[in-house]
């Protein structure tokens, strides 16, 4: 069957979100469909700035097809919008002109969808928020399945989303959470609906015992570092050079981590925006609470740095990685924290309990705190004090910290295979065809 996956920004080395969950899904389904992904030039979601050429590309196996932003985003000037029509009475109009400020809008990418939608068996639409999306939506909804992953935030109050909703023939929710907030909420159509979420990928060989050394490794790296330049974005300081095997007695989970970020001791990891938004900016305040009552671990985080972090010995900016140092980093990490209030799924999570690492996660996001109740494998905080005991404990008990993780590898076996993952958008696909 030839598929067609709509999403506003893609790319191998955009390592989370919407994107990194559309691509996980793109590749596997592309070893027995025909696959293409329709998306922009955008690389950066800020200003959605064209970076990537306009054309045809190919990823991993999979056709991209990129058209271009015809405006970047004025992220102040939208901002300031944002709050005016979160919190005042507005027109359907001025929702519209919200969206487009919003971006990315591309009219070129909505015409090639209208004009060859009907070349196509099913269209899946990745994420409610943005304009492919909401405008994608109306070309067939007929032949449309949406991924909506969703949460409860100001954005998903405004009307355009009541019109959405209404409109795809089938729906892949993440998790029963996000299904549920989004029945109650919206009258939803669909012929077709499943819980969904999204397989999770390990390095061949690695089952959460020890992520292989590889020579390709160092050349994922340097490949890394010049587009987080490219980016405008920090790099983190250069490592020590791990161009030698490890002893046999040093390759322990996530020594070769460890060494390369000079790193000595327990720390908490956190993983992907580092950005006010997804919680960061009061995990750090929450982490300097910890210090402060004698704490002695360190707090690392790694991904697209989008805010300045403080300069303490105690935080450690370890940058934008490679897929295989990412995983070796959720190996080598005491505890994973997901400090995020808003989740629909959260790879991040479900990758730090397949290689048996528990998680730490804000208490505030529904579904993160089902996770932890589902698995076992994790502890939820609410406030400060509640963060700094969860941390505290973790970090003490290590016979805690092995029974939960693994209790997080047999949870990720049981609801996230990829052989289950696959089916069910196999069952939403054929059920679109057959409409």
């Amino acid at each position: 069957m030839r598929i067609a996956f709509v999403v506003q920004r893609y790319g191998a080395e955009i390592l989370g979100g919407s994107e990194y969950h559309c691509r996980l899904i793109a590749e596997r389904l592309a070893t027995k469909h025909d696959v293409e992904v329709l998306t922009t030039c955008a690389r950066d979601y800020v200003t959605w700035k064209n970076e990537y050429p306009e054309g045809n590309d190919r990823i991993k196996g999979v056709t991209v097809r990129r058209f271009p932003v015809a405006v970047q985003r004025d992220i102040a000037a939208f901002n300031q919008y944002s709050d005016w029509i979160f919190h005042h009475p507005h027109s359907r109009e001025d929702e519209v002109k919200w969206l487009e400020m919003q971006g990315p809008w591309s009219p070129a990418l909505r015409d090639y969808l209208a004009k060859h939608c009907r070349s196509y068996d099913a269209l899946i639409f990745f994420t409610y928020l943005y304009a492919p999306t909401v405008l994608g939506l109306k070309v067939d909804p007929g032949r449309s399945i949406l991924v909506p992953t969703a949460h409860d935030e100001p954005a998903i109050h405004l009307g355009i989303y009541k019109e959405m909703f209404r409109l795809p023939a089938a729906m892949a929710y993440n998790t029963e959470v996000e299904r549920q907030f989004l029945k109650t909420r919206f009258e939803i159509n669909a012929v077709a609906e499943e819980v969904v979420g999204c397989g999770v990928d390990l390095l061949p060989g690695s089952d959460g015992g020890g992520v292989p050394a590889s020579t390709d490794d160092r050349g994922e790296r340097r490949k890394a570092a010049p587009i987080a330049a490219a980016m405008g974005f920090d790099e983190p300081a250069a490592p020590t050079s791990d161009d030698e095997p490890l002893p046999e007695h040093l390759l322990h989970r996530g020594a070769r981590f460890q060494r390369r970020h000079r790193l000595h001791g327990q720390f908490l990891l956190y993983g992907g925006r580092i950005d006010p938004g997804k919680g960061c900016e009061e995990l750090l305040e929450y982490f300097t609470s910890y210090k402060e009552q004698s704490g002695d671990a360190d707090l690392v985080l790694m991904g697209v740095k989008l805010m300045q972090l403080p300069e303490v010995p105690w935080v450690k900016f370890a940058g934008l990685l490679s897929e295989r140092e990412r995983l070796e980093a959720l190996e080598a990490a005491t505890i994973v924290v997901v400090p995020s209030p808003f989740e629909s799924l959260s790879l991040l999570a479900l990758e730090a309990m397949a290689v048996g690492t528990p998680v730490l996660v804000n208490g505030h996001s529904e579904v993160l705190v089902e996770h932890c109740r589902k698995s076992n494998a994790g502890l939820w905080y609410n406030d400060r004090d509640e963060f700094v005991e969860a941390a505290k404990l973790l970090l003490a008990d290590d016979r805690l910290r092995r029974s939960m993780g693994r209790n997080g590898k047999e949870y990720v076996k049981r609801e996230y295979r990829w052989e289950a993952i696959l089916a069910k958008y196999d069952r939403l696909i054929s059920a679109v065809r057959q409409r």
